[in-house]
């Protein structure tokens, strides 16, 4: 029944019925799609963990004007001084700052440095629903009032209010990232296809896959609660145009090679379905499995991606199993111009690459598995030097922006902490008890009291530490320790270094939870699918060595050769997400089809005739994502960078490494006993020879070229 129905889509009738169905299904899906970024939620509370403090902070602090607020820090500078022009400027434009849209509260009084060089105005800008592209359009309106009649007086935008701009801008480039995924997908299509022609069939399902993906999480990010930032949008992008494009491959694949069996290319296509889409529902569904498991994440930030990306692949899937074989049974076989797979043609030489790549291996799988585990291991001791507490704020991104710019400026000649300062939430009966505590502690520059309301009173310390220091942080955590002290005071302290205290401890407590609960998924997804113990625990644990390797390559890339100021705290968890789901996929495509062969052809002959039976189409799928994530260098963001960079490695190795030396000299070393519990052995020998005598057999009674389906 369910190879049955897989089979559907190729039909006579029923893949009009598709393609009608999808185009019907667009029309909506391209106007939703555009919602996307307005339901976005890229506030602080969107990332925190929902039970940390800086997030009950930012409950208490609702009530107060500045709670709804981010600081935005308008620097000026001269560097031979400030002159009675610059500070009657620098005063005429806090007034107009006050009448920009979104500017609530008062603008604080220029502060003049101590070397009077530079001054600073703290503006307080809305957050507002519109989040990072609200506070863009505010930073740009004052940087246009700041840099009006100047007279050589430097200026800059920085602090919270800054950044929040700047990555708002950077993820607005996703358009571009888009661009350039498409334009390395379809330059390794042509390279693999060697047609002009077959590649418009999964480039154009793919990018109808992202689009449909893209309007189901805007509807339910509207109307049933789910989580989505800018960071999570343009990860789906990414993921959908990779995925539905490597399930492209496959299916193509196994659908070429029914076409020199079948003179009909509805029975090609459905026999094509039922042999490969076993293998690519199994893989989609360990791929979005292991995502939603990212639901246990306390950040919300990781909790929120879970989803968002789950559904995506799901999307995907439903596109490449319904759309592509539509499109590929009604285009017929001159899409595959200027080589058709006619019936009875016999298929290109065995003797290809990974054909010698397996006899390599298979002279001593032992001794090749084991020199391969040692190499891959001694790449994983590069983990040692990671640093995964965070990016600082000045390091966040590859080039130098204007918040960056602006720090650079503010620390020249202000305290250290200026641009990011802790704040606290007290019972007003307290407030002065709490101000004085705090302004005795020597970490702590300037102490102000910024509001009281309803029996609260909201106040703001600076730190003499830069932001996201170790200092910082241990200050942000001396602050938390002092004012709990103080008995009625029932203080919530965020803000500042105190948020990235509390990201930090809730992306530890996330990998340890989350990362053994998806190593038990992958497992028990490919128990049920193999009907083994020994072959799912031999896949986990080459992933799992395969991850290793990636970080420790990737964390000595990013601190010796870009010089990266460190890794995100969410950043190894997700990067283990990805790459332990995505290489998995590789794993699966490959030992259904070992497992495949061996009933016909044993355990040993199997794996050999697997490995070069997909070397060729998991290879393109394989450069395929990694071109997609490679991609995300375009934008100018460390995460992006990194997380691109580490997928993109991760899959190469998966792809040339794991999968075709390390997964098949372990599969030939092992035998049979790769199968335990079960028994996979053919019940008669049979001649490796098999499978093309099907195609002499076909060509015997083959139609003339010209009277065959096109």
């Amino acid at each position: 029944m369910f190879r049955r129905i897989v089979a559907l889509p190729g039909g006579r009738r029923a893949k009009w019925v598709v393609l009608v169905a999808w185009i019907a299904l667009l029309v909506p899906a391209f106007s939703l799609a555009g919602m996307l970024g307005s339901v976005q939620k890229n506030d602080i509370s969107a990332w925190l963990p929902s039970s940390s403090e800086s997030a009950k902070f930012l409950a208490a602090a609702n009530k107060f004007e500045a709670g709804d607020t981010m600081p935005t820090i308008v620097v000026y500078a001269r560097p031979s001084g400030l002159t009675p022009a610059d500070l009657k400027k620098v005063n005429a434009d806090a007034v107009l700052f006050q009448q920009v849209p979104d500017v609530t509260g008062k603008v604080q009084l220029p502060l003049v440095s101590d070397d009077l060089k530079a001054v600073a105005t703290i503006v307080p800008v809305r957050v507002g629903e519109s989040g990072w592209t609200g506070i863009a359009k505010v930073v740009d309106k004052l940087n246009a009032i700041a840099g009006t009649d100047a007279g050589g007086l430097v200026s800059h935008v920085t602090g919270p209010g800054g950044y929040a701009s700047d990555s708002g801008k950077a993820f607005g480039d996703a358009d571009l990232l888009m661009i350039i995924a498409v334009i390395v997908v379809v330059a390794i299509l042509l390279f693999t296809y060697r047609s002009p022609t077959l590649w418009l069939l999964p480039v154009i399902t793919a990018v109808v896959a992202v689009f449909t993906s893209e309007a189901v999480i805007a509807v339910l990010a509207r109307y049933a609660g789910i989580v989505v930032n800018s960071q999570s949008s343009f990860i789906l992008s990414v993921l959908v145009f990779g995925a539905a494009t490597d399930y492209a491959l496959l299916l193509v694949a196994r659908y070429r090679e029914e076409l020199r069996l079948h003179v009909d290319r509805h029975e090609a296509m459905a026999q094509a379905l039922r042999r490969s889409g076993p293998a690519i529902i199994a893989s989609a569904a360990t791929v979005a499995i292991s995502l939603l498991v990212l639901l246990l994440a306390t950040l919300n930030s990781t909790s929120g991606l879970g989803p968002v990306c789950a559904v995506g692949i799901v999307v995907a899937l439903l596109a490449m199993m319904t759309l592509m074989p539509a499109l590929l049974v009604i285009c017929g076989r001159w899409i595959f111009w200027p080589v058709r797979p006619t019936f009875g043609s016999l298929p290109p030489a065995r003797e290809g690459v990974w054909s010698r790549v397996g006899k390599v291996v298979a002279r001593k799988p032992r001794l090749t598995w084991i020199g391969t585990a040692i190499v891959l291991g001694s790449f994983a001791l590069g983990m040692i030097g990671m640093h995964a507490e965070g990016i600082p704020q000045d390091d966040q991104f590859t080039k130098t922006t204007e918040a960056v710019a602006g720090e650079q400026l503010q620390t020249q000649h202000f305290p250290a902490g200026a641009g990011n300062p802790i704040c606290v939430v007290v019972n007003s009966s307290t407030s002065d008890n709490v101000r004085l505590t705090l302004s005795l502690l020597p970490t702590i520059a300037t102490v102000v009291q910024l509001d009281a309301k309803d029996g609260k009173s909201f106040i703001m310390a600076t730190p003499r530490a830069a932001t996201d220091s170790p200092e910082s942080l241990a200050t942000a955590q001396q602050v938390r320790d002092v004012v709990h002290a103080i008995l009625g005071a029932e203080a919530e302290v965020g803000g500042g270094s105190a948020i990235t205290l509390d990201m930090q401890d809730g992306a530890a407590r996330d990998s340890w939870v989350v990362i053994p609960a998806i190593l038990l998924v992958v497992l028990a997804i490919l128990v049920l699918l193999l009907r083994s113990l020994v072959a799912p625990l031999v896949l986990v644990g080459t992933v799992v060595l395969s991850f290793a390797a990636t970080m420790g390559i990737s964390t000595v890339v990013f601190d010796h050769v870009f010089h990266f100021g460190g890794m995100d705290a969410a950043f190894p968890l997700q990067a283990f997400t990805f790459l332990v789901a995505l290489g998995v996929d590789y794993n699966i495509f490959l030992v259904t089809r070992v497992r495949e062969e061996s009933r016909r052809l044993g355990t040993r002959r199997g794996a050999l005739t697997g490995l070069t039976a997909t070397g060729g189409v998991i290879t393109s799928a394989g450069l395929v994502l990694a071109g997609t994530f490679a991609a995300m260098a375009s934008l100018p963001m460390v995460f992006a960078a990194e997380l691109g960079f580490t997928v993109a490695v991760g899959v190469l190795i998966d792809t040339f490494v794991v999968r075709s030396v390390l997964v098949t000299a372990l599969t030939l070393d092992l035998g049979e006993a790769m199968w335990w519990p079960r028994r996979v052995v053919p019940a008669k020998p049979v001649p490796e020879l098999g499978r093309e005598l099907a195609y002499i057999g076909a060509s015997v009674n083959a139609a003339p070229l010209e009277a065959q389906e096109r």
